[in-house]
């Protein structure tokens, strides 16, 4: 790990951040992709964050194009790759998503691997495992796959659909590129909704809920007829972020098999009781707090193997985040980020 660079894409977003912070409060240096328009704020914030005169443990390069870019020099000193970067719901036209999800995973493999990089992680979703008639309570498995096909998910318009049909086709993509590459260790994560603070180097000056990503969901809970999330599944993002870590330095596929691990919160959100719980600990909130009656949810939290979790990964029960504080540290930092927008508009 000393010395160690990991490269890492979408790093500016809310998962992507909090890996970096995680990346180096575990000893590893970092080099961070990011649009040309982002790179000198971005690099800016890791040198308040991270850097010294002496280091620069986080480095930001710019990358136009993740889909059809040659980078060879991104690669260069990097000994592992975490590739977390995907197009959200809105910021592609519906067909294109699907495209480019697929075509840059591809890209940045096919050039890592090329660059003598053998360790990578890609970040995946849990929207890739869902069956199309599921069982609630059954167990999510690593060889469930969601069945969507391209063609069906864009015929509904949904635009959650079409970004877990994304998420499928881009992850299929990687493990039909593991096995043309043996030698090439990968892992894949597939939380669900992941919640909590922001990342001290994700900066907010403007009103932007697409950059809230996940945690705008709740944000809208603070609106008399704001929505509920459409379930409960849930994870805290600085677990996933410490995922990403630990698969770094996880045992060999030749030894655990396919690392396509399932990951979410052990604990149960309860849709019922959470705005009278939010109401009970921030009581100022309490006139403002969605009226809406809560979804009747057939399951709330995700059924997976945690024994698989802690083989790969080393990850506990006990050692994720508690809800309470989950929920809580994300609503707190949301009021704060709030009072900095109006305060700009003064």
């Amino acid at each position: 790990m000393a010395n160690e660079r990991v490269l890492i894409t979408g790093a500016s977003g809310y998962l992507g951040s909090h890996i970096v912070q995680a990346l180096i409060n575990s000893g590893y240096n970092v080099r961070a992709t990011a649009r040309p328009a982002k790179v000198a704020d971005l690099q800016a914030a890791y040198d308040a964050e991270y850097n010294t005169n002496s280091s620069d443990k986080a480095q930001v390069v710019a990358t136009s194009d993740l889909v059809h870019g040659v980078f060879p020099e991104i690669f260069e000193g990097i000994d592992a790759l975490i590739h977390v970067a995907s197009p959200l719901p809105g910021r592609e036209e519906p067909a294109a998503l699907i495209d480019v999800a697929v075509e840059a995973t591809q890209n940045i493999l096919r050039q890592a691997e090329k660059a003598g990089i053998t360790r990578i992680v890609v970040t995946s979703s849990i929207a890739s495992t869902r069956k199309a008639s599921p069982d609630p309570g059954a167990l999510v498995l690593d060889t469930d796959w969601n069945t969507t096909t391209k063609e069906a998910a864009l015929k509904t318009g949904n635009p959650l659909l079409i970004y877990a049909t994304s998420k499928t086709y881009a992850e299929r993509a990687v493990w039909e590129f593991a096995d043309a590459h043996p030698h090439v260790d990968i892992t894949t994560l597939n939380p669900p909704f992941f919640y909590g603070p922001f990342a001290p180097t994700q900066k907010f000056p403007t009103f932007d809920a697409s950059a809230l990503s996940t945690a705008g969901m709740l944000y809208r809970l603070l609106s008399p007829d704001g929505p509920y999330p459409p379930n409960a599944d849930h994870i805290d993002v600085r677990d996933v972020a410490k995922a990403h870590v630990l698969a770094l330095k996880s045992p060999p596929f030749s030894v655990v098999g396919r690392k396509r691990i399932i990951i979410a919160s052990p604990h149960g959100l309860n849709f019922a009781s959470l705005v009278d719980f939010i109401a009970e600990k921030r009581p100022a909130l309490k006139d403002r707090l969605t009226g809406k009656a809560p979804p009747k949810l057939d399951r709330d939290r995700v059924s997976l193997d945690f024994s698989r979790v802690e083989q790969v990964l080393g990850l506990r029960k006990s050692d994720f985040h508690n809800l309470e504080d989950t929920l809580l540290e994300t609503i707190d930092q949301l009021l704060v980020l709030e009072a900095g927008w109006k305060a700009s508009k003064l």
